[in-house]
């Protein structure tokens, strides 16, 4: 019998003259390799085989462009509902891994682009692993962001290959390791440039090479009798960081990994638990919400976005700048000021010196940011972002002077968080390719991108601007123009109820406490201070139509206590962070008093069109806000 009589859709293999079966997974009617029930039962086919006819060795690589293996099929999961089935589906995976993991025979994953959730598994069940050194490898196990927990032997073997220690923060935080990280760690052997990738995996998996596994530090603190030590760290952490147990899956981890050995068959109580979770099918929810924001970003019938112009070197222009060089464009910074312009250079370095490795691609990045003055890139570039102050005139003033400037084709942006766009454009000559690129502050933290369209904005204008949000890494989200357009809308009446606490006697750290225990990053007087107390007083009056500020919020103004970048607001800022004091007791239904005003506003913006559904509406104020995702948005709040 012969591999080809197996009649795969999903895998090949060739066989080379040293007898290395070269088997190749490329899942069948998708741009992405899934590991579905289908694909699993073809492995194991695949095992059978080879049981019977034993290669000398066996590499499995991809056929997709985009990586390894993207994980499980979430749809699949998502259709699970009673216990049995989600056992089946733990033990399907399982079964299959352990069977490759227990071969005779010497075998390799050889992992280029990413490599998530059961991807992983099926890595770490193999003897040896290569990455491929291109900075979109990436290996991590983010079941955790999903509500669940990675069952197909991740809890097992991750913890044996890179030690317990950085096995948990993988599996508690869905962090992911990249190339080289993943190779100093001990869970990839080698880490090899793409032209030595074949060659490399073809040395290695005969080489007879003992199985690596942790070492130093990692090795010790590995040890069984070391685990209840890091049991009860791991618990104070998950304490801290979600006291009310919202997210069920983390406890899950932490008890399979310390009393079952890393099988999750070994407790059918807490599968069933987590299956039937409500925060699973919301946190699933919010996965389907950021595929499909995901989805707006993909390519447009417009060419793509190279070389980007920013006016404006504040911290929104010189951020946005910033993040658009890290992501591989090429990028010039304008400002009349020429040392707004250093410092934004200044911050982009450290950005860079923060995120990329090694050193040699950090300065690659920054010597794709250039500073400019006179504007002389507006003529080349193919999308021009304008990040001034939000004065209507002064903006209307630089457009007439950049647009005739504009070569063919190029988008005209504003970076504006509450102006008409149907205003700013009334002067433009071809007001068709004006567009809203909203980002959040921190621009590099802050995931979702508001992409504005006016009645005048011709619809491949905002498709090409959604198009460059995806490419910059970030989500976008399609909104129509209006005041405040989705995220500031809704978050401005969710503020000014906090001050109306405050202003009623309610201390600053009480209100935040109350929040953060509901389940958001961050509490709305800290997001004030964070925000900037005037930038709050004008966005309140202008989108709630409120003539007076909370009197609280008057009284900082006066003192000019403007938060964060002053030092001084709600509360007194040291080295970036809030200086509390102890929270008191929070009146019975604090948390849905303040909530409520959000979430009456977040339907005003949909019946108003601001946005397509209310799905979409979730994964604004979700993504642009940090809205609690275990509760699947505002959207799906009871009326109690």
């Amino acid at each position: 019998m012969s591999f080809a009589s197996l009649n795969l859709r999903h895998f090949r293999c060739d066989t080379d003259p040293q007898g290395i079966a070269w088997l190749t997974i490329d899942c069948a009617d998708s741009s992405v390799n899934r590991l579905s029930g289908e694909v699993l039962a073809e492995l194991g086919r695949v095992l059978e085989y080879f049981q019977s006819a034993p290669p000398a060795a066996l590499v499995i690589r991809s056929g997709k462009a985009a990586g390894f293996i993207a994980g499980a099929d979430i749809h699949e999961f998502s259709r699970l509902n009673d216990a049995a089935a989600a056992r089946a589906f733990v033990e399907r995976g399982w079964t299959v891994f352990n069977r490759l993991a227990a071969v005779s025979w010497p075998t390799l994953a050889l992992i280029q682009g990413h490599c998530m959730g059961g991807g992983l598994e099926l890595a770490l069940a193999c003897r040896y692993r290569i990455v491929v050194d291109q900075p979109d490898t990436r290996l991590s196990l983010p079941e955790v962001m999903l509500g669940i927990f990675p069952g197909w032997g991740g809890m097992l073997r991750l913890p044996r290959r890179v030690g317990a220690p950085l096995a948990l923060d993988m599996m508690l935080t869905g962090r992911a390791l990249n190339a080289r990280r993943a190779a100093s760690a001990g869970l990839a052997d080698l880490c090899v440039p793409p032209r030595l990738a074949e060659r490399s995996a073809a040395c290695h998996v005969l080489s007879g090479q003992p199985v690596r596994g942790p070492r130093g530090k990692d090795a010790w603190l590995s040890y069984p009798i070391l685990r209840p030590l890091l049991l009860r760290q791991a618990r104070k952490t998950l304490d801290k960081r979600d006291p009310q147990g919202h997210y069920p899956a983390p406890r899950a981890i932490l008890e399979i990994w310390a009393h079952h050995e890393g099988d999750a068959l070994a407790a059918p109580g807490l599968i069933e638990g987590i299956v039937q979770s409500d925060t699973v099918r919301n946190l699933l929810r919010v996965f389907h919400m950021q595929e499909r924001l995901k989805a707006f970003g993909k390519a447009s019938d417009r060419p793509p976005v190279h070389r980007v112009h920013v006016v404006g070197a504040g911290v929104m222009g010189g951020d946005i700048a910033a993040w658009c060089a890290l992501k591989g464009l090429t990028v010039t910074l304008q400002d009349t000021d020429r040392a707004r312009i250093a410092q934004a250079i200044g911050r982009a370095q450290a950005l860079y010196a923060r995120r990329i490795k090694p050193a040699r691609e950090a300065r690659l990045a920054a010597d794709r940011l250039i500073p400019d003055p006179d504007g002389q890139g507006i003529a080349h570039a193919d999308l021009v972002i304008e990040a001034i102050s939000e004065n209507l005139e002064a903006k209307r003033s630089l457009y007439a002077l950049i647009e005739p400037r504009l070569k063919d084709g190029a988008l005209l942006a504003t970076n504006t968080s509450s102006l008409s766009l149907e205003d700013l454009g009334r002067d433009l000559a071809r007001p068709g390719r004006l567009v809203g690129i909203h980002f959040f502050n921190p621009v590099a933290k802050m995931p979702l991108v508001e992409v504005v369209a006016a009645e005048a904005t011709a619809p491949d204008a905002q498709a090409a601007a959604c198009a460059f949000v995806g490419r910059i890494g970030k989500l976008p989200l399609p909104v129509k123009s209006v005041p405040g357009f989705l995220v500031n809308a809704v978050l401005a009446p969710y503020m000014l109820e906090a001050m109306r606490c405050v202003d009623e006697g309610l201390r600053p750290e009480t209100i935040d406490a109350a929040m953060q225990a509901y389940g958001m990053p961050m509490g709305p007087i800290e997001l004030i201070d964070t925000v900037g107390l005037d930038i709050a007083r004008d966005a309140g009056a202008q989108l709630t139509g409120q003539a007076e500020p909370p009197a609280c919020l008057a009284r900082h103004l006066e003192r000019n206590e403007l938060g964060r970048k002053s030092g001084q607001g709600f509360y007194r800022w040291r080295e970036g962070k809030p200086v509390r004091a102890e929270a008191g007791a929070a009146p019975a239904g604090l948390a849905r008093r303040l909530l409520q005003p959000l979430i009456d506003a977040t339907h005003r913006q949909l019946a108003a069109g601001v946005v397509a559904d209310p799905e979409l509406a979730n994964a604004g104020v979700i993504f642009g806000t940090g809205y609690a995702p275990y509760t699947g948005g505002p959207m799906t709040l009871d009326d109690d």
